[in-house]
């Protein structure tokens, strides 16, 4: 387990440092390979760091931009990720961005997985940066301890990019990306706020199996940087 805590005082001493470590990050990913890659998740909390981000200046036409997950609905829904990252990262400066979207038009998730992978595929590889998340019953992107197709998610040797999920705790149908596809990145973080997210983690880390907790999964196999503020 290589796990490195970052603490800030506050929200937005964590959104500045953040932000400045990124594009330091997607810069390097530029110059050294001509593109950089860099994979996001929704919810409240990188919101800020979205919108500082789209204020940078950077090469943004040289940068491809996905999600660690979706819910399988319209753009446009309150739920949709995707119309999350357009109205708060895909703005400004970061307009520039190619966004590459994991949804697509067919109405079951599952029928949509090979669209996703094929689009995931497009992107520059190893990814850049990863953005993680993490609820409080320790799924990270919608690989979710109950649903049936946690084990499907988490598994190495599935070959897959992509997964449906149907969780039975949230919501709608899911499509994310699978464990393997999510340790394929140069740099991963893991973003969090409050101090019951961060026992939650530790709690997981010293207590549950990869299944219960998947986000344990990705911090046993890779160097992940937690950036958590009160």
């Amino acid at each position: 387990m290589a796990l490195t805590t970052l603490s800030f005082d506050t929200p937005d001493a964590l959104t500045s440092a953040f932000a400045e470590d990124l594009v330091s990050i997607l810069k390097t990913g530029i110059k050294t390979r001509g593109r950089a890659s860099l994979v996001v998740s929704g919810g409240r909390t990188p919101l800020a760091l979205f919108k500082q981000l789209s204020e940078t200046d950077i090469e943004w036409d040289k940068v491809d931009i996905t999600l660690a997950d979706e819910r399988w609905v319209e753009e446009g829904h309150e739920a949709s990720n995707t119309s999350l990252v357009k109205a708060n990262l895909i703005q400004n400066k970061a307009s520039a961005a190619h966004f590459v979207e994991l949804k697509s038009d067919v109405a079951d998730a599952s029928e949509g997985v090979n669209a996703a992978e094929k689009a995931i595929a497009s992107m520059s590889q190893p990814f850049d940066a990863l953005i993680l998340g993490m609820g409080e019953d320790g799924h990270t992107a919608s690989l979710f301890p109950c649903s049936e197709q946690v084990n499907d998610g988490l598994s190495m040797n599935s070959g897959r990019t992509c997964i449906a999920v149907q969780p039975t705790t949230a919501p709608h149908q899911r499509i994310s990306l699978t464990l393997p596809a999510l340790l394929n990145s140069r740099h991963i973080f893991l973003h969090l706020t409050g101090d019951k997210k961060k026992q939650v983690l530790l709690d997981a880390l010293d207590n549950a199996t990869e299944a219960q907790k998947p986000i344990t999964a990705v911090v046993n196999r890779a160097p992940v940087t937690l950036m958590w503020a009160p």
